[in-house]
């Protein structure tokens, strides 16, 4: 483990290889992540554009861990994993699936997360421009950064209690998902930019004032007559 931020009591950040600091986090519930598929060198022969933010300093992030991930998903009771397609994961039916609307991308039309839940299939629409680097709250700051509305959605499908680990956590989107959510988080990530990235885009949310949800107590009906009355 090379460094660690406890942000808050319910969030914690390490800089690492997730192989080696996950067995020491102790009980998570459940794991939310979008693991590299190792398709980085691919994607840069063939020129696409939307993986301009690959410097060729930086690219632990993209190594595969195929025959890997199926160990690090069986510690956890509950599991989604997009780019499940990629790996060697159990047959189930609780496919959630990303549609980026716009087609004129190079990357796929959909994007697929692998999960342990026991449901039908489900789907969320959510446009692909609205993640091209600018100046709006879902601008990217890494190549495979996901959409912080879908992360919050994926999570929604957890059980309310459950604490939540990306052990690859890149730019820190789930981090993010968890604190506007309630949930406690647990973050990992090997490369030290996308790592300072992600501690300072937790951090800024972590300061945002939060609505009190605490539902209103419930007016009792008042009887007109005292109870001692004959």
């Amino acid at each position: 483990m090379k460094h660690v931020e406890h942000m808050s009591d319910s969030v914690a950040l390490y800089l690492g290889d997730c192989r080696e600091i996950l067995p020491r986090l102790g009980k998570i519930d459940a794991v939310v992540s979008d693991p590299p598929y190792g398709l980085g060198d691919l994607l840069r022969k063939g020129g696409a554009t939307e993986w301009s933010l690959m410097r060729s300093d930086c690219v632990l992030w993209d190594e595969t861990t195929v025959g890997e991930l199926e160990s690090i998903i069986r510690e956890f009771e509950h599991a989604i994993i997009w780019g499940g397609a990629y790996y060697a994961l159990p047959p189930r039916r609780g496919w959630l699936i990303w549609d980026k609307i716009v087609r004129n991308f190079s990357s796929g039309h959909c994007e697929m997360a692998w999960t342990t839940l026991d449901q039908p299939v489900r789907a969320f629409n959510f446009a692909t421009t609205s993640l091209i680097s600018g100046n709006n709250q879902f601008a990217k700051e890494h190549p495979t950064q996901k959409p912080l509305p879908l992360m919050e959605w994926c999570i929604g499908f957890l059980p309310s209690e459950a604490s939540v680990a990306d052990p690859f956590m890149g730019s820190g989107t789930t981090g993010v998902a968890c604190v506007r959510m309630g949930r406690r988080f647990s973050g990992i990530e090997i490369e030290p930019r996308y790592f300072d990235i992600a501690c300072r885009r937790i951090a800024d949310e972590l300061k945002r004032p939060r609505l009190d949800l605490t539902p209103a107590p419930k007016a009792e009906q008042q009887s007109l007559f005292r109870g001692d009355c004959p």
